[in-house]
């Protein structure tokens, strides 16, 4: 297939390591430069670099920002990109299974939510389904950071709800000077993982090299009970039901990359290649597995100290060759292929009076195919070009944002497929068609300082999204959401109008943050059903196993509330820290007062970290409470309690960081389902389990 004529091939660069020779190449370097790898090991703060492209500090943030690092990234031991976010206020997870999961982000998900690797967005087909699992691996993540609420002005309109970027220092920024690297080994939990994966950087002060690999092989789910939830089971009685563990969901990943960039004085210049393959039951299907396959090129550079109208430039471009195929009883049945590129320009000017800021162009081209008997989309080229201008200016106490943005996408539908089953001689997808869309967005924010320690932070936005091409072109049977889709070539621009406060308090590492907001939508776009009945060919038959549901936009507001805490509370025999948590978010049709599908319920935090020498805990319990308002043809879920602990302790090694740890996973071996996920009511999360791990650094 065209496909396998990879983007390596044509570069003639060979794939990256896999995790144990990655590992290998970790001790071996270790042992020849014990001293230098001591020397380049440092531990640098994180910087946030996705909510403001000037740069600022955690707190100095007019947008709520919230970064997971390398760390709590390690401890959460997550799988998906969608689990290592769940508990982050204001955030939950997808979870079609273990291995698929996307961030949902105060009621909004798929193609609101910009999922980003290094500032440039991944292309996958993970929006368009819930059983599609996003090529990316937090064993080799540095960073993840997280925008809640609109970032438009920055991102375009697949971030009207929010940005999750994933930083992996790929391209390395900064001069690298000797070898540092680190590893990890896990094998346990619910799912009988077997992982690994190492990161080995070094440099000689002007090319710096970065490589990394990882490897991950699960079994199928241990769960407390049946897979079924209870209300499932009474109205819809099986004679045989799967108990104690999860049919179909097992699966492996594996993937890894090799990049470098050249170092200069004013800036740097580089290049990356990485690839991602992962096998993985659907769940939802006994029968249908998903073999995937993403291999990424980016491009990275900076000029600095350029002059005084133009003071920096920035240059990101990545290329992207995904291929999915879904295979029921090992037959290839449906092909999704997205091929594209995206790239930006941004520019910080000098200073006019306090005034600074940026301005950039943006641009991204897809094509994307579904072939098969399900395919429920026709071929589709995707094209949008943006503008946008960001500006700050502090005055005394304080600071104010603001910018705007206007994009250009054009959507080109191929039509054509198998004849409609209720039309026939009339294709299914039609004919050939296009849609052009001009979404505007802008925003203005503060941030009053009161003193040292509070703040205040304010945002009003207006963000403005084209319909996906799912939303405007889909035709056909979709198994995953056991529906009939149909979208609506005729949709609008999607329109919000949002309204973001956030109190701030901070007193050396102790914080406090408690926010609240309120989003309307003119024009909500989402599946609703229709009361019809179809058969999997499309035919409209009252018998028919399939509900429609048409794409349909109506107004809808999310209003919703989000507070964390942290204090250290004792030092003596070792030190203590109290982590305190809190979100809630309703959703409503405007109209009708409604709730919306797959909305979260509150959520309650409480956490402990302590450390003791070389010895060290971690100890979290999540309430949350039961869903009761749920959509029309929607189950409701039970509230539950979540309770995890990591133990963990620091070898004596000549190495800066050797650690074994201990995580525990649902101690009281609670039924735990996600409200977010279409398969709350057939998959569980899994149940009580442990996983040991190994972490060393160098």
């Amino acid at each position: 297939m065209p496909y396998r004529k990879s983007i390596a091939r044509h570069l003639r660069v060979r794939p990256p390591f896999r995790a144990p020779t990655a590992v290998a190449l970790v001790s071996s370097l270790v042992s020849s430069v014990p001293a230098l790898a001591q020397e380049a090991h440092t531990e640098l703060a994180p910087v946030v670099v996705t909510a403001n492209p000037l740069g600022s500090g955690l707190f100095d943030m007019v947008t709520p920002v919230s970064v997971v690092n390398r760390k709590d990234l390690s401890d959460r031991s997550a799988a998906t990109l969608g689990e290592a976010l769940e508990g982050v206020p204001g955030v939950s997870a997808s979870n079609f299974g273990p291995n698929a999961s996307r961030p949902v982000i105060r009621g909004l998900d798929a193609d609101r939510i910009k999922l980003m690797q290094n500032g440039v967005g991944i292309m996958d087909v993970s929006a368009l389904s819930p059983d599609h699992a996003v090529p990316i691996d937090p064993l080799v993540i540095d960073q993840i950071e997280v925008v809640r609420g609109p970032a438009a002005l920055l991102y375009g309109g697949s971030a009207i709800g929010g940005v999750v970027n994933a930083i992996d220092n790929r391209i390395p920024q900064d001069a690298l000077s000797g070898v540092s690297g680190r590893a990890e080994a896990r094998i346990g939990g619910a799912g009988g993982e077997r992982s690994s994966a190492a990161v080995v950087e070094g440099g000689n002060g002007v090319l710096s090299l970065h490589v990394d690999a990882f490897q991950r092989r699960t079994d199928d789910l241990r769960i407390p009970d049946y897979a079924r939830s209870d209300r499932l089971r009474a109205s819809d009685p099986q004679t045989v039901e799967a108990r104690g563990r999860l049919p179909n969901s097992n699966g492996k990943s594996d993937g890894g990359a090799l990049g470098a960039s050249l170092n200069f004085e004013q800036g740097y210049a580089g290049l990356s290649y990485s690839t991602y393959t992962s096998d993985y039951g659907t769940v939802a299907e006994e029968n249908v597995r998903i073999h995937m396959r993403s291999e990424r090129l980016d491009f990275a550079g900076e000029l600095r100290d350029l002059g005084t109208f133009v003071e920096k430039v920035k240059l990101r471009y990545a290329h992207t060759d995904y291929q999915h195929e879904e295979l029921e009883s090992g037959q290839v049945g449906t092909v999704f292929r997205t091929r594209g590129d995206e790239a930006s320009i941004e520019a910080t000017h000098g200073k006019i009076g306090l005034l600074s800021g940026v301005f950039g162009v943006q641009v991204r081209n897809a094509d994307f195919s579904a072939q098969g008997d399900e395919a429920l989309l026709p071929s589709i080229r995707t094209t949008s070009r943006a503008v946008y201008l960001y500006e700050e200016l502090p005055w005394e106490q304080w600071k104010f944002s603001f910018g705007g943005r206007i994009e250009r996408a054009d959507l080109d539908s191929a039509g054509g497929g198998p004849d409609d089953a209720n039309n026939p001689g009339t294709p299914r997808f039609g004919n050939a068609r296009s849609r052009s869309f001009t979404p505007k967005s802008l925003a203005a924010g503060a941030l009053y300082k009161f003193n040292e320690a509070w703040s205040l932070s304010t945002n009003l936005s207006h963000a403005e999204r084209a319909p996906s091409y799912n939303e405007l072109f889909a035709n056909g049977a979709h198994p995953a959401t056991g529906q009939y889709e149909v979208g609506n070539p005729d949709l609008g621009v999607e329109k919000s109008n949002g309204l973001d406060l956030q109190l701030r308090w901070k007193r050396g590492t102790n914080t406090t943050k408690v926010g609240a907001f309120h989003t309307r939508f003119k024009d909500y776009i989402a599946l609703y059903g229709t009361g019809t009945m179809r058969d999997a060919d499309g035919l409209i038959d009252p018998a028919g196993a399939l509900p429609e549901a048409q794409v349909r936009a109506v107004p809808a507001r999310f209003s919703g509330l989000e507070a964390e805490s942290k204090f250290h509370v004792y030092q003596g025999l070792g030190d203590l820290d109290l982590r305190l948590k809190a979100d809630y978010v309703r959703a409503s049709n405007a109209d009708t007062g409604e709730p919306l599908p797959r909305i979260a319920p509150y959520h309650l935090g409480l956490g402990f970290d302590y450390r003791l020498g070389a010895f060290g805990a971690r100890f979290d319990a999540t309430y949350a409470g039961r869903q009761n308002r749920v959509a029309a043809n929607e189950l409701p879920t039970d509230a539950y309690t979540l309770l995890n602990a990591t133990l963990s302790y620091r070898l004596r090694s000549s190495l800066p960081e050797a650690e074994v740890f201990l995580k525990l996973n649902n101690l009281l071996n609670e039924e735990i389902r996600l409200s977010t996920s279409v398969l709350k009511d057939i998959a569980p999360l899994g149940g009580r389990s442990s996983m040991l791990g190994v972490r060393l650094g160098f």
